[in-house]
């Protein structure tokens, strides 16, 4: 099982609906996608239509006195599942914390999810955490969405700082801009300037008003509006990452 998360120090650029639309394309690919919503807002679980119903359940899924099979739910697509969140996980740090070796708690937690799922998709919350910081020891990529400003750079320098000085050996770090205005000259310039570089994928993502809809259609923008020029970016950032990590061809059982 290959571990995707979709993780920013900052709020508010695109990284739910990055992980909801990637989630949705490895399974209609053949993978079967196991996608664990992890912000406390929930935003992915209501992209899939599916109430939480978590009820203090978060304790006992960390201390393993309950699977997390027994939170999976269905999503209306063919081999992708869903581990939903509430706002009960804004104490998932406490509850870590509590277990007296936080770094390897979801690890171990995530073990026996390994054979039913080829990708595990994680929608990580914002900031600097104990959440975090154990996702960073069980993924083996950490997908960075940036605005193409001055500010969201300077969270990805921040974001690499810290990393270089932590035991993650294993964890593949790459960028991409997301919400990118063509029209305007900075956006221009910034994306201009890092796309050669090795830890930036080379897909953007534009800035449209059809990514916003998915609030609405409640569903991965590729399934409602495939052809929109948002969607196929998805498309080709999905391909950009099968190519440069990930074998081409998944199961379709």
């Amino acid at each position: 099982m290959q571990l995707l998360a979709v993780y920013n120090l900052k709020g508010g650029v695109g990284k739910t609906a990055t992980a909801v639309n990637l989630a949705y394309l490895s399974a209609r690919d053949g993978y079967r996608t196991l996608l664990w919503d992890l912000d406390p807002q929930g935003a992915a679980s209501f992209y899939f239509r599916i109430k939480p119903r978590i009820d203090g359940k978060l304790r006992h899924l960390i201390r393993g006195k309950i699977t997390p099979e027994a939170l999976v739910k269905g999503t209306d697509f063919e081999r992708l599942d869903l581990l939903p969140a509430d706002f009960s996980y804004r104490h998932m740090d406490l509850v870590l914390n509590e277990t007296g070796k936080p770094e390897r708690r979801l690890g171990r937690l995530l073990r026996p999810l390994a054979p039913q799922y080829d990708h595990l998709v994680l929608d990580c919350p914002p900031g600097i955490s104990l959440v975090s910081e154990s996702i960073f020891g069980i993924a083996g990529l950490l997908l960075v969405p940036l605005l193409p400003t001055p500010l969201s750079l300077r969270t990805f320098t921040q974001l690499r700082q810290y990393l270089k000085h932590q035991p993650f050996p294993d964890l593949s770090v790459l960028a991409f801009f997301t919400m990118v205005d063509r029209r305007k000259r900075l956006h221009r310039e910034v994306c201009t300037a890092f796309l050669d570089r090795d830890d930036f994928l080379k897909t953007t993502i534009p800035y449209a008003s059809v990514v916003e809809r998915m609030g609405v259609e409640q569903a991965p923008l590729p399934h409602y509006a495939p052809r929109t020029e948002a969607a196929q970016a998805y498309e080709a950032l999905w391909a950009e990452l099968r190519g440069r990590l990930w074998k081409p061809a998944g199961p379709t059982t």
